[in-house]
């Protein structure tokens, strides 16, 4: 007997404060609670240390037998003048027939246990009414998986019907296509909230959670589950990726050996065929012992080719020595390029100077912007191209100097030759072999490596750890490049410096609208706000930027002289203290 009492008691579904009677099949109770010696004492059917177990139940109950049409229903009864709800309940494992139990409430003692029911009713169908208006598929099962509810959400969501789920267990509705696995099997399994993805019969991305709600001793009494369509951010996860994987393949078109390293300063990238056909003769004519002429805009690189001549032939181990025409005054032209003796004139140093050619003996000779070169000492040039001979300023004796010469220029030398700007013979003499240099414009394809090779040394230079976007190159790829190479070069400076945001982008380029105002203008707001900045430092920033301007504009320093309204001396000095006068 005491087994059958184990068994009820064990059922959480009859745990209650309120009097319990079991009885047998005999009509004899044989358990009564401490809640039922209570109650049954304050209506004096038994005395203090009186015994209910052992007694017919008639004796409590006296109209139960009366009702067995109702013995399996809650009825109302008459005990001891108080009106009370006689609720039968029997054990989930039925083991002994006739074993019942009986729980009675008092309807008068126990109003607040009525109004608690009652709130929690209300409640319950409020929390029904908040389920059942959830965007979101809400689907119930207890461990084994058999559903208990299902809101209307999750037959739009997962595309089942109510009726077709309703009461049966989740292993009934696996299919290998749309859910070849349950979540609330693995969440029974793992214990723990789980999501996978699942596709629906008809293709569409569903994102199902289950979580599990766990009872008084620890184990799994529900496993409530969520379903959310997530088709359309399915659609753009791909979409995204798939973009990532064209830039990843956009990015890898780097030369591996340019990424993450500068030891060369390359600057002469080859990655279209323009560039390449221009490296490609470069690199054959290296080793020939003929004069080379360099042409193309400014700022395409032209200094870059010519040492890649030089390194690739048999002088490179000799110096290589760059000059510029153009920032040499006419006057000192001859001294600079064939040095002069002492006291050749005035000013003129004591021990006289070795010219730029001597110095380069057994090297390069990198004549730029030969265009520029005034007419009267082209003819002094032509004359040691033939001969290779060096006569200093004021000397009578003439060196020979084993120098090979390769020049370069922005400018159309045969329309000058045709306007007499330029000698003929000396064009011919030049012009032995020409190499094109294409503008940046031109050559699409190096800009994306050009572009890397730079940011990878600046953000060296700067300690900064600035990457390229695949927006920002496909904007860098359309632009023009009025500057070529030399305002790329500038600008992925200014954006590795300026750039707010590891990753590039394009309302950081400068010649966004609206990003910016005119550079000289902004210079000047900007410093006239600057109360730290001393006027010295003020007006060299200024100058530096209108320098930068003008030479990337003009490009010789005889067109910025014009336009700025000074001296070719001057602006020389100035292009030298700045930095500004190399290609």
């Amino acid at each position: 007997m005491e087994n059958n009492v184990t068994q009820f008691l064990s059922n959480k579904r009859i745990r209650s404060l309120y009097p319990l009677l079991i009885i047998d099949e005999a009509q004899k109770i044989t358990y009564a609670n401490n809640a039922a010696y209570i109650f049954f004492k304050s209506i004096d059917v038994i005395k203090s240390g009186g015994s209910i177990e052992g007694r017919d139940l008639e004796d409590f109950v006296p109209d139960y037998t009366s009702r067995k049409d109702l013995q399996d229903r809650v009825f109302v009864s008459d005990l001891g003048g108080r009106s009370c709800y006689i609720i039968p309940i029997y054990p989930e494992e039925k083991l002994i027939r006739g074993v019942r139990g009986l729980v009675i409430i008092d309807a008068h003692s126990n109003e607040e246990y009525e109004s608690e029911l009652i709130y929690q009713r209300r409640l319950a169908g409020n929390f029904r009414e908040i389920l059942e208006g959830s965007f979101d598929g809400i689907l119930v099962t207890d461990v084994e998986g058999k559903v208990l509810f299902v809101n209307k959400s999750y037959e739009r969501v997962a595309e089942i019907k109510r009726e077709e789920i309703m009461g049966k267990y989740m292993r009934e509705l696996i299919n290998p296509v749309w859910m070849p696995e349950s979540v609330a099997h693995v969440v029974a399994r793992e214990k723990k909230a789980v999501s996978i993805r699942q596709v629906t019969k008809s293709g569409n991305h569903i994102m199902v959670t289950g979580t599990p709600i766990f009872g008084p001793d620890g184990s799994i009494d529900r496993i409530v589950i969520n379903a959310r369509d997530i088709t359309e951010i399915y659609n753009l996860t791909e979409e995204l990726q798939r973009a990532k994987e064209t830039e990843k393949l956009y990015i890898n078109r780097i030369s591996p050996s340019l990424v993450g390293t500068d030891d060369s300063n390359q600057e002469v990238l080859a990655s279209s065929e323009e560039m390449k056909a221009a490296l490609m003769l470069a690199e054959k004519v290296a080793n020939f012992q003929v004069t080379v002429l360099i042409t193309g805009e400014s700022g395409v690189g032209k200094e870059e080719v010519a040492k890649l001549i030089h390194n690739k032939s048999l002088r490179k181990d000799k110096p290589f020595v760059v000059i510029n025409c153009s920032a040499i005054p006419d006057t000192l032209l001859e001294s600079e390029l064939f040095g002069y003796e002492k006291g050749a004139f005035t000013g003129a140093m004591q021990s006289g100077k070795e010219g730029l050619l001597e110095t380069a003996e057994g090297g390069t000779v990198f004549l730029d912007e030969i265009g520029d070169m005034p007419l009267d000492f082209q003819v002094k040039l032509l004359r040691f191209l033939e001969s290779k001979e060096v006569r200093r300023v004021g000397a009578v004796d003439s060196k020979i100097v084993d120098v090979r010469v390769i020049t370069a220029t922005n400018r159309d030398l045969e329309a000058q030759v045709r306007e007499g700007t330029f000698r003929e013979d000396l064009y011919y003499r030049l012009n032995v072999v020409q190499i094109k240099v294409p503008p940046l414009r031109k050559r699409v394809d190096d800009i994306l490596p050009l572009a890397a090779l730079f940011l990878t040394r600046y953000n060296k230079k700067y300690d900064q750890q600035k990457q390229l976007t695949y927006d920002l190159v496909k904007e860098l790829e359309d632009y023009s490049w009025p500057g070529n190479v030399r305002q790329l070069k500038n600008v992925m400076e200014n954006l590795v410096i300026t750039s707010d945001t590891d990753y590039l982008q394009v309302s950081d380029l400068p010649w966004k609208e609206g990003w910016r105002k005119n550079e000289v203008q902004k210079t000047i707001d900007a410093l006239a706000q600057n109360n730290i900045i001393g006027l010295n430092d003020a007006v060299e920033a200024l100058e530096k930027q209108m320098l930068t301007k003008a030479k990337r504009d003009y490009g010789s320093s005889r067109k910025i002289a014009e336009k700025l309204n000074v001296n070719q001396s001057t602006i020389v000095r100035k292009l030298h203290k700045y930095g500004l006068d190399k290609e």
